[in-house]
Parts: C-alpha cells; sequence; structure tokens
C-alpha cells in the first residue's frame, strides 16, 4: 500500500475552520497523499461527530484521522469502519464518561489563557486579543489576523456532555504534545497522551502548529501513515 492509498482526514477544533490546516493540507498535498478537512458545526458534540462522519462517508480507503484541540474528542467518536490511526494535534482526548471540559479545566490554566464565557446564545467565542497571547502566539499578525476573522464559537453543548468509548483504546494513535501551550496545559496534554498509550512527540510550540508549525504536524502524520502503509 503506497500513502496516496490512505485518506487523511483533519478535524479542526473550537474557534477555528478548516481553512487553519491550510498549509498542512499543501504539504500533503505535494507529497500525493489524499487529504480533507472536516467542516463541523461546533453546536454540539452530536452534531460535530455526525459532521465528521459525513465527511468519512464521501472517501474511500483506510483512514488516517487527526484532530485539533477540541476535535480529539470528535474524532474518538467517528464510526470506526476503516479507521487506522489517530493523530492529536495538541488535543483534548477525554475518556468514556468524561466530559471535554473536564480535561480541559483539569489544571490551572496558563496565566495568559483568556477568560471564557458564553454569551446570551450559549456560544464561547474567543476574545480577538487571546490571538496573540494565547491561540497563535508564535504566528505572524497576518496569520493571527486571519484567524480572528474566521473564527468559529463553540456551544457549550460540545463540552459539557459525557462522551462513550473513544476510538483510541482500540485505534493506534500519535499525540502531538506542544510543550509552549496557553490554552491547553501541557501537563494535561502528557496526562491525556500517556493514558491513551499514544507515541508521544512533544515540540516547542504553541496550541496552533498547524498555522505556526506545520512541518510538525505533518510529521506526525507522516508517521501514522506509514504505520498504516507499513513502509
Amino acid at each position: 500500500m503506497a500513502m496516496k492509498d490512505v485518506r487523511v482526514v483533519l478535524a479542526h477544533g473550537a474557534w477555528a475552520d478548516g481553512s487553519s490546516w491550510a498549509r498542512v493540507i499543501t504539504a500533503l498535498k505535494a507529497e500525493a497523499v489524499n487529504v480533507s478537512a472536516a467542516p463541523l458545526p461546533l453546536t454540539s458534540l452530536a452534531d460535530d461527530v455526525a459532521a465528521l462522519n459525513r465527511s468519512l462517508d464521501r472517501t474511500e480507503g483506510p483512514i488516517v484521522l487527526a484532530g485539533h484541540a477540541y476535535a480529539g474528542a470528535v474524532i474518538a467518536l467517528a464510526r470506526p469502519e476503516r479507521m487506522k490511526a489517530l493523530v492529536y494535534v495538541t488535543a483534548l482526548a477525554p475518556d468514556e464518561g468524561e466530559k471535554v471540559a473536564d480535561v480541559f479545566y483539569r489544571l490551572e490554566p496558563h496565566p495568559e489563557a483568556p477568560k471564557l464565557a458564553p454569551d446570551s446564545n450559549g456560544l464561547i467565542w474567543l476574545p480577538e486579543g487571546a490571538f496573540a497571547t494565547a491561540f497563535a502566539q508564535n504566528a505572524s499578525a497576518e496569520d493571527r489576523a486571519v484567524l480572528a476573522a474566521v473564527q468559529r464559537p463553540i456551544s457549550l453543548n460540545c463540552i459539557t456532555v459525557p462522551v462513550g468509548r473513544p476510538l483510541w483504546k482500540d485505534v493506534p494513535s500519535w499525540f502531538l504534545v506542544a510543550e509552549d501551550d496557553r490554552m491547553i496545559v501541557p501537563e494535561t496534554q502528557r496526562y491525556m497522551a500517556e493514558r491513551m498509550k499514544a507515541k508521544i512527540k512533544a515540540h516547542p510550540v504553541d496550541h496552533t502548529p498547524s498555522v505556526t508549525a506545520p512541518t510538525v504536524v505533518v510529521d506526525i502524520i507522516r508517521e501514522a501513515i506509514r504505520s498504516v502503509t507499513g513502509s
């Protein structure tokens, strides 16, 4: 099996959309990898899992599924058929019965982490200044401006419901620990990765390495692909 025979599907996290994967997509496409980014509505965990499954239905062959941040919870609940590897990019990985909020707030937040609260519609928006201080502090001003402009709010219904049995109990997993993450505490990332028995790759990157350190993200996805192809 060649790399082109494996489908890579990417899932964005809160306050982002598929464009946050742009540099990862172009790098994988340059290696003839079949890759797509699933659009998640961020309206509820169930809605996001359903949206991801619809994207998976449009693919063929074995799948490597990668999720950033909140989407770690989403990819773990995808339909298991054809799922060969999971890649967690500075992601959240609640265990069965846990809520996303349980792991997100497991430890004291970074001093630069934004104060988050829902608006009157039950949606949580990221304050614009947080893109520079916590979400992607290593990004250029231009990239931060785009991230802020395209941000998508996340509903409380995404983070306050217990999850089911996660796929990482049955599917090989990789975990990129972001040592300079100011949104998800690195110690929490290591805690989750270790209990998953994931293959851990730690790098001094921020919360959004798909934008600020895409080569690091591509490398870990490439390793997962090779585990599927046997190359």
